[in-house]
């Protein structure tokens, strides 16, 4: 039986469930003799109308779509989303996605050097900020690709940024989409002539997370009609992950460079058909990986190339983050309309390549009132907390929130979006842990949140 946000809030879990201790991606606990309320304390109003963040918690803007302006002269994109952070002498660099599919006010605007579809109006951008996350300069990094959604960040410290479309060359469009890029945070050259990584699939790409140990990529994929499928990629024998090296990789072996595989699950010796199956946090399964047929889905999308039982779906998987030696990954909600078992406002897994299995971590039952402030449903993008525990981007009905979550599975509010509906993007955690970015994605801001920080 699914579990309802109303079973959740019975639990004292507010809205989350957690099988054990998250401690995969959190600090170590704090003592047991140690009682603290849960989260920051009640947000606060903000009197700009923007965010709502617990008292002593401030924000600045770092970016703002049509508002601040790139370095070329043209307005900063629209449709900020996924982020990453990385530390750079004078302080970081944020590379921020856009995911601008079509009617968009600010696309990123298509340089010479760095576009790859001047018909495409998404891409990325390269924010620099100080150590206190005040603004810069900003940049296009890459120009010309399409619905850059999430994403991940690599261990060599580049960006992977995903195109979530299975769009085709015609019209506007010059070169098919749906692939996956590599950015450079620091050096613009490598940035030049886009590569797209044709041996990771063409198909609605969401997230990824990259294993440091063996360069292994694993992948959602957002679509429907069937759901979407979780996939991952091994390298080629003798491959090492470096900058420049997954660019080199395409341009050397070509578009079946590595295997690309997705996900089968089992329960004994039951197929598990959808990821909503499961309604338990805690429940495990046995994973599989078969081969994808043909990865650049040149006649047939990758997710209808399986026979029925052959491969595991799921709705709506959205972001992924590697932490605790697995990759954790998210499927946004699931409805008995749109082909899934039982139906949720959220499911955060996390697979595990040592023992190839795949275990249910937290769900949040279906939300019965989304314009209630302690009511969370939709966890879109995902990160790890260097104070512990998660954080993740709602991107629901009604309310939107940054929610965290402890490592014994207690949601709490982080900040809420007092602007519009609007969804939360990219929150990443600057490398000394003292900023928190994250977006909200129309009409487009980018923030750094600052605050008295403390472990959980």
């Amino acid at each position: 039986m699914a579990l309802t946000r109303r079973d959740l809030l019975r639990t004292g879990a507010l809205g989350i469930a957690v099988a054990g201790s998250i401690d995969a991606i959190a600090a170590p606990v704090a003592s047991a003799n140690v009682r603290r309320p849960t989260g920051y304390g009640p947000l606060v109003d903000d009197p700009a109308g923007l965010l709502a963040l617990p008292r002593e918690f401030s924000y600045r803007v770092v970016a703002q779509a049509g508002v601040t302006t790139l370095e070329s002269g043209h307005p900063t994109p629209s449709d900020a989303d996924g982020t990453a952070c990385f530390r750079d002498r004078s302080g970081f660099v944020l590379v921020n996605n856009h995911e601008i599919g079509g009617d968009e006010p600010f696309r990123v605007p298509t340089l010479p050097g760095i576009t790859y579809d001047p018909g495409a109006g998404g891409g990325t951008t390269n924010i620099l900020v100080d150590h206190w996350g005040r603004r810069v300069r900003e940049y296009a990094s890459l120009a010309g690709t399409h619905n850059n959604c999430a994403g991940g960040h690599t261990p060599w410290g580049t960006w992977l940024t995903c195109e979530e479309t299975e769009q085709r060359a015609g019209g506007v469009y010059q070169k098919d989409h749906g692939y996956v890029f590599e950015v450079d945070p620091f050096d613009r050259r490598a940035n030049e002539n886009p590569v797209p990584l044709k041996f990771l699939g063409r198909y609605s790409h969401e997230a990824v997370a990259v294993d440091p140990h063996d360069s292994t990529i694993y992948l959602t994929e957002d679509a429907s009609g069937p759901n979407g499928l979780y996939f991952r990629w091994t390298p080629p024998k003798g491959f090492r992950g470096r900058r420049g090296a997954l660019r080199q990789l395409q341009l050397t072996e070509g578009d079946n460079a590595g295997r690309l595989q997705a996900m089968s699950c089992f329960k004994g010796g039951k197929h598990i058909d959808d990821l909503s199956e499961a309604t338990r946090p805690g429940t495990r399964y046995r994973v599989k990986w078969v081969d994808v047929p043909e990865r650049d889905a040149k006649e047939v999308s990758v997710r209808k190339q399986f026979t029925a039982g052959q491969v595991t779906h799921s709705r709506k998987l959205e972001g992924a983050y590697w932490g605790d030696g697995g990759a954790y990954f998210v499927a946004s909600y699931a409805r008995a309309s749109d082909g899934s078992v039982n139906e949720h406002d959220g499911q955060v897994w996390f697979y595990d390549p040592r023992t190839e299995t795949v275990e249910l971590k937290t769900i949040f039952g279906v939300n019965p009132d989304p314009d209630a402030d302690t009511d969370y449903d939709g966890p879109d993008n995902i990160t790890v907390s260097p104070h512990g525990g998660l954080i993740l981007a709602e991107d629901g009905e009604g309310l939107s929130h940054l929610v965290g979550v402890t490592d014994t599975g207690k949601a709490y509010p982080m900040a809420r979006n007092e602007l519009n509906d609007s969804e939360f993007t990219g929150p990443t955690f600057s490398q000394d842990g003292r900023i928190l970015f994250a977006n909200i994605q129309s009409p487009g801001y980018v923030f750094a949140i600052t605050g008295p920080w403390h472990r959980w």
